[in-house]
């Protein structure tokens, strides 16, 4: 037994630490050794790149996840008649929208599938809606996927809503015209801004969901009727949800429209044109206050409800509306021209008497006819006729009468009898002066500017010299010159109120939400017509002539002096006898003492004695008698 006893003795370790170091893979430290580097400055690279390269990037992402600024819309402005009778509603409708910042990443397909079934959209229009709004108005405003959603459908997104980030159930703004078609070109329709729209309003502060007025007061008052949005600051979460409201600026509503227009009145003008105008394919008329170019009623038929703009219309509906014969979008009253006709002679009168081509004793004598050589052969003769042969005239009896061998005298002259007449030339400059040729400046748009033509104009646009027969035509409202009702109504009231071309307006005042007037609409008059007031009278008698023993006997009313001119224009083709369609018109004013209105009634395919001046004579008799007598207790309406 050793020194130990029975216990082992201790042996070194050395030996093993030999072999456990002998056991190790160099290799392989290495390669972890590697990727813990690699790892390190992956991560090292990807700070740089979030803290420098897209720090300014993501700083702003943040900012907005955390803060963002909302539009709240004004709310647009009531129109209302010059009686204060409301023409519109505001009223609501909904729509699906997506807020691309708030959807989730790799989740906005899911959101896309959950509004598809609802909707009842592909996923790929929807996916393209998002695409447009995150290109034209960025990725943190509401792209509109859908409008004019049901309620039910309204009801169903707004419960899915919390727990589909991104989406967003807006309440967007409708009218409601309550008077349905009767005032449509007027007061015209709102509608989604266009991308073209867009682009020019943007730095307005217009959105791309916004709606704007397109037509009629709607669009020449969208300023006003709009009013000032205002802007809220709030908190959202990651999800886009609003949390807290840190500031808000209130919108300003729009201020409230107040027109010339009684639609009383108007109701009644409707009434009447549709009776005279039933074979028409379209008609006009309308009533101005020759003093200040107040219009107190304007129709045009067709017509349409603006009503239908409100809501959901059909490509097919909106084709037929277009395509129609009678073209029922177009104010007829303002943006369609057509050959006045006779009542053309009052401003040919009035050049004619202010040049010295005539006077009041001038006499003419009418045979039913005048016949004049061709300049280059003799042996052509050109007949150019009379509607009567209508005996010796003077300036009175030719305009009651409205001889056209009169007027072809003061146009044209007739050289064999060494009278001299205006000319093209004078002729087209009165009929500028009258406002004809260049559009009236009425508060709407579509106006047209008409055509008063010359031989500059002919030499142009046609190729050929201008003859005495398009003078002689001219003189008589054929040929090439065309205007608008509009613009013979303003001709007439200049004559009616001795020479001021008045500006003709719709829009009479605006007013807050409380009745208090903001600012009276007052629209200066374009100038003067270049006639003596002498003159003008000698035109107003031989109106007022027209209508008391002339051609415009059916415009006469009872206890009113009435002052007037018929026109029948032909237009068209041939028809096979020597005879072309006509258009009927009736431009007058009343009383002829102290003249207050004055109406223009156009009817297409209609005469001007037997359908335009009859209907002019009730739409007088309404304006002065029918009120009154409503007024009355149990009076008849």
């Amino acid at each position: 037994m050793g020194p130990f006893g029975d216990r082992r003795r201790w042996r070194s370790k050395e030996p093993q630490r030999e072999r456990d170091r002998g056991g190790r893979n160099p290799a392989m430290f290495a390669l972890l050794r590697a990727l813990v580097l690699l790892m390190f400055g992956i991560l090292v690279i990807q700070l740089i790149n979030l803290q420098v390269i897209k720090g300014d990037e993501y700083k702003e992402r943040a900012q907005i996840n955390a803060l963002r600024e909302v539009s709240v819309p004004a709310a647009r402005g009531l129109v209302l008649d010059r009686n204060g009778q409301p023409l519109v509603q505001n009223s609501a409708r909904f729509a699906a929208a997506i807020v691309p910042g708030d959807l989730p990443e790799r989740g906005d397909v899911g959101i896309y599938r959950q509004l598809s079934a609802i909707i009842k959209m592909p996923v790929e229009e929807i996916q393209a809606k998002v695409q447009d709004g995150i290109k034209r108005q960025g990725a943190y405003s509401p792209a509109v996927i859908k409008g004019d959603l049901d309620r039910d459908t309204a009801l169903v997104l707004l419960e899915l809503e919390p727990h589909a980030p991104g989406l967003k159930v807006l309440v967007e703004p409708s009218r409601r015209y309550l008077t349905g078609s009767l005032l449509s070109h007027v007061l015209g329709y709102v509608g989604p801004i266009s991308a073209e729209e867009y682009a020019g309003l943007q730095a307005s502060g217009y959105l791309y969901q916004d709606f704007i007025g397109k037509s009629g007061v709607e669009s020449s008052y969208e300023d006003e009727l709009r009013g000032k949005p205002g802007k809220k600051l709030i908190e959202v979460d990651a999800a886009g949800r609003e949390l807290r409201v840190i500031s808000e600026r209130p919108p300003v509503d729009g201020a409230n429209l107040v027109l010339s227009i009684d639609a009383g009145l108007q109701q009644k003008v409707a009434e009447i044109l549709q009776e005279y105008a039933r074979n028409s394919e379209n008609a006009a008329a309308a009533v101005m206050d020759v003093k200040t170019g107040e219009v107190l009623a304007m129709v045009s038929l067709p017509t349409f409800d603006n009503n239908i703009f409100s809501g959901p219309l059909s490509d097919a509906d909106l084709a037929a509306l277009i395509d129609s014969p009678g073209k029922p979008l177009v104010n007829h009253s303002i943006a369609e021209r057509y050959p006045p006709g006779s009542t053309f002679k009052t401003i040919v009168g009035s050049a004619a008497l202010q040049e010295g081509v005539a006077s009041a004793a001038t006499t003419i004598t009418s045979r039913g006819y005048i016949t004049v050589e061709n300049e280059f052969d003799p042996n052509v003769v050109y007949v150019y006729p009379d509607w009567s042969a209508l005996g010796a005239m003077d300036f009175y009896r030719g305009l009651a009468m409205s001889s056209n061998v009169y007027f072809y005298y003061l146009a044209g002259g007739k050289a064999d009898e060494g009278f001299r007449g205006l000319g093209e030339e004078r002729v087209a400059l009165y009929a500028r002066a009258f406002g004809l040729g260049s559009p009236t400046g009425i508060d709407l748009p579509g106006e047209s500017a008409g055509l008063v033509p010359d031989a500059a104009w002919k030499e142009e646009t046609v190729g050929e010299p201008w003859t005495l027969g398009d003078t002689y035509n001219f003189g008589i409202g054929q040929g090439y010159v065309a205007t608008t009702p509009l613009q013979m109504l303003t001709a007439v009231s200049a004559i009616a109120n001795g020479g001021t071309l008045v500006t003709p307006h719709v829009a009479r005042e605006f007013r807050d939400s409380h009745g208090n007037v903001l600012e009276a609409v007052q629209k200066p008059p374009r100038g003067q017509v270049p006639v003596d007031p002498q003159y003008l009278q000698v035109v107003r008698d031989g109106m007022l002539q027209s209508v008391t023993s002339g051609v415009a006997k059916n415009a006469a009313v009872s206890g009113i002096d009435v002052a007037g001119k018929t026109g029948t224009a032909e237009f068209g083709p041939d028809l096979g006898n020597g005879k072309h369609a006509t258009h009927g018109w009736f431009v007058g004013f009343a009383p002829y003492e102290d003249p207050e209105i004055a109406v223009v009634v156009f009817v297409q395919r209609g005469g001007g004695g037997n359908d335009a001046a009859p209907a002019a004579a009730r739409i007088l008799d309404y304006y002065y008698h029918g009120p009154r007598l409503a007024a009355k207790p149990g009076g008849a309406p």
